[in-house]
């Protein structure tokens, strides 16, 4: 036990070390979104003036900040995940698995660094959103009570996002395709999730949609953490909480039986 937990120890701290001397995509993955909330949310707040009942007299640009810790997370885990395959086409993998440890420890230990990389980055996003003079942020439970709620959704849609990257990397061998799915994947849920646009003024169809969609309970939960000043046109913590920890649960789960032929 104690000499797995040094394993997975040295793999966080091996992929750490690589993402800080990855300047730049340390940078991306924090400044895109960063600059998505400038420039679309003063565009649309000062163009377009929405008039969403959730939205009230609010600024669309306080609306759009937790869209994009969210989205932050979704960049982290693609950049993350493609370790694996720099790994695998560099031989390192082959040099793991004649460790004495097993394939699902190797495993883990890079999961639990993908999860600990894109939740720093979220919280950083987070900590930038707070302290931005024009973002006006509610706490509904306080900004203490709040901001664990965040890191805690954040954490759990990392675990979600990993052990679903797991069963794609499976079955897609090269980096370039999977990067092609995860896009083509993550993407249009990610637009359909809340995010971007208020989901109670929506059409039935879109809402029925987005209710299957995964990512749309960890988007409303930070949305209900952090930027929402009551729970009205959102679903609430007692549903988004429970299906997003099962929906974890479930992918990461999936992902640990199924990863070790991604090792291969």
């Amino acid at each position: 036990m104690t000499s797995s937990l040094s394993a997975c120890a040295a793999l966080l701290q091996r992929e750490l070390r690589a993402v800080a001397r990855s300047r730049s995509q340390l940078y991306s993955s924090i400044l895109f979104p960063l600059m998505l909330l400038a420039l679309l949310g003063a565009g649309v707040s000062d163009g377009l003036q929405p008039s969403s009942p959730i939205l009230g007299a609010g600024d669309y640009t306080d609306f759009l900040a937790p869209g994009m810790i969210a989205m932050t997370a979704i960049f982290a885990s693609t950049f993350s995940s493609a370790s694996f395959y720099r790994d695998r086409e560099t031989g390192m993998l082959q040099a793991l698995l004649v460790s004495p440890h097993s394939a699902r420890t190797i495993l883990f230990g890079k999961v639990l660094a993908a999860v600990v990389i894109g939740s720093l980055q979220s919280v950083a996003v987070l900590i930038l959103a707070a302290v931005i003079p024009g973002i006006d942020l509610a706490w509904q439970f306080g900004w203490l009570g709040g901001a664990a709620t965040v890191i805690a959704a954040v954490i759990t849609l990392n675990i979600m996002l990993n052990g679903l990257a797991l069963l794609i990397a499976t079955r897609v061998r090269t980096m370039q395709g999977f990067h092609l799915i995860m896009n083509l994947a993550l993407f249009p849920l990610f637009f359909l999730s809340g995010a971007f646009f208020p989901l109670d003024g929506a059409p039935d169809w879109l809402r029925i949609i987005s209710y299957i969609n995964p990512l749309t309970y960890p988007v409303e939960l930070i949305q209900y953490a952090c930027w929402a000043s009551s729970g009205d046109g959102l679903l609430g913590p007692a549903i988004t909480a429970p299906v997003l920890a099962a929906l974890a649960l479930l992918c990461i789960l999936l992902g640990l039986r199924r990863g070790p032929a991604a090792l291969r």
